[in-house]
């Protein structure tokens, strides 16, 4: 996580520094207890969006932007702290492809990793304020991994998906890399494993991140082999 969004994790209430608990309303100047914030009001917030006053606005539409996306039921993510030193601010989510979400004996079929980094003053070699830089990672049969033309056909699966987001998208840049695995001694198994990776970065014009975060789960579900949603279909939202 960036020193920013560090200090925003940090920061706490007044009253928490009096010895109470976090969200336990303090006392008002005539002795008797504040009125308790409502439950809506004290998760106004959402989980990745942090608070604090030196944290940029735009910065926080941007988190905001994340947590709107409704993704498909396949793709579990999760938030894990951004880079730090790269960009002022930053923050990060990982994501799994599994057979059976949540499921503990499905089969993971790709993953990956979405990184915002964000620099209010901009930065030449993105040409812009927002960059985003992504990870997929999936197996693949070692007949496959030896073709020569994965790589562009992997790529273009990025670029494919990156056109989801619409015109808001440019400067991409990435690698597509192949691993083929053989294990001896004791793990010897007799067989070849082979892994894909496709590794890209883009800069996003705006702050409006949501369709980025929908094109790189596309790519994650494209790269585990999962069939594209019918036309018109929404996926559901998770059950809380």
């Amino acid at each position: 996580m960036s020193s920013g969004a560090r200090r925003a994790a940090r920061a706490t209430p007044p009253a928490d520094q009096r010895g109470m608990r976090p969200g336990q309303p303090s006392a008002r100047r005539d002795g008797r207890p504040a009125r308790r914030t409502s439950r809506r009001a004290a998760h106004a917030y959402p989980r990745l969006v942090p608070v604090p006053e030196d944290v940029p606005e735009e910065f926080v539409r941007a988190l905001r932007s994340l947590r709107a996306v409704t993704v498909r039921p396949e793709v579990v993510l999760d938030e894990v702290p951004g880079p730090a030193r790269i960009a002022p601010y930053s923050a990060a989510l990982t994501a799994e492809v599994r057979s059976a979400r949540r499921s503990v004996s499905a089969d993971e079929l790709a993953s990956g990793r979405f990184v915002v980094l964000h620099d209010p003053a901009g930065q030449e070699a993105w040409d812009g304020r927002f960059r985003l830089v992504t990870l997929v990672r999936t197996a693949v049969e070692p007949e496959v991994g030896t073709d020569p033309l994965l790589a562009e056909v992997a790529w273009s699966w990025f670029t494919d998906a990156l056109a989801t987001a619409g015109p808001g998208a440019h400067a991409a840049a990435g690698t597509v890399t192949r691993v083929l695995s053989h294990s001896f001694g004791s793990i010897e198994r007799g067989d070849e494993t082979s892994e894909l990776e496709i590794r890209a970065s883009w800069t996003a014009d705006d702050e409006n991140l949501g369709p980025h975060l929908l094109a790189w789960t596309s790519l994650l579900c494209t790269a585990a082999g999962l069939e594209p949603l019918p036309e018109g279909v929404t996926p559901l939202p998770p059950r809380r």
